[in-house]
């Protein structure tokens, strides 16, 4: 589908790479963009008054995604507001920081937790919005990470999790096919907030060793992986994909 009058939500979309998934659908030609968020309220707010400040309908919209009746209202209030859904961009998710050694740590409540937001809260959007979806012929992207391909990332319930996500991709992509199309994007190291806070006073240290063994020998940054985001949903031949976006680090042993 072309983005020129679509209406789109992106969960997870006041800061960092949903942020700049918002901008970037908006420069597409989106007409409306429901911003969703948990937590990060005045990030969110101020991204959808970017929005509309710009020419673009936007309004927030908080839900936890890991609750499927908070899911649910968040498609409601969609189709309250623009009339229908569009685009679906699931970018919510959490990790927590645990040694792949350290099996002693993974409690379940730890697996519980990033499974029913990365995984479960991918999916219970997909299945509300699925009907608009359909309606409209439109398009699903989720954001997973090249950890879903190797054995990386902040933690071992992590890199599953972004696993099963590229595998819900392809399987929605069958189970919505031919009026939906579904794919992933998936970042490697990206220079977001998220990431300078978690690296502190190390950052710079690590992007000069990220860069170092990145073929494009330049850190991704959020507006990176939303072109992308962008280029699938207007790709209209391409459907259970998986976009890696890591400046050409996975291809390197």
């Amino acid at each position: 589908m072309g983005l020129a009058g679509g209406v789109a939500i992106v969960t997870g979309g006041g800061t960092g790479i949903g942020q700049a998934i918002c901008q970037g659908l908006a420069a597409a030609g989106a007409a409306a963009i429901v911003v969703n968020y948990s937590r990060s309220v005045e990030e969110a707010e101020a991204t959808a008054e970017s929005l509309r400040a710009a020419g673009t309908g936007a309004i927030t919209c908080r839900a936890d995604v890991g609750v499927e009746a908070e899911v649910g209202q968040l498609v409601e209030t969609t189709v309250e507001e623009f009339g229908g859904v569009d685009i679906l961009v699931n970018c919510a998710g959490t990790t927590e920081f645990i040694d792949f050694k350290d099996l002693g740590s993974l409690t379940d409540d730890i697996w519980n937790r990033i499974f029913r937001v990365n995984v479960l809260g991918a999916f219970y959007a997909a299945r509300s919005a699925a009907p608009w979806l359909t309606k409209s012929h439109g398009a699903i992207v989720n954001v997973a990470s090249v950890a879903a391909t190797r054995a990386s990332g902040s933690s071992l319930p992590y890199s599953v999790s972004k696993a099963a996500l590229v595998q819900l991709t392809q399987c929605l992509a069958a189970a919505l096919a031919p009026e939906v199309r579904v794919n992933a994007v998936g970042p490697g190291s990206v220079d977001t907030r998220w990431y300078r806070n978690q690296k502190g006073v190390g950052f710079k240290l690590w992007a000069a060793e990220e860069v170092r063994r990145m073929p494009l020998r330049r850190l991704v940054m959020p507006v990176d992986v939303a072109r992308v985001v962008v280029g699938l949903v207007e790709s209209e031949m391409v459907t259970g994909e998986l976009v890696i976006v890591d400046g050409g680090r996975h291809i390197l042993y």
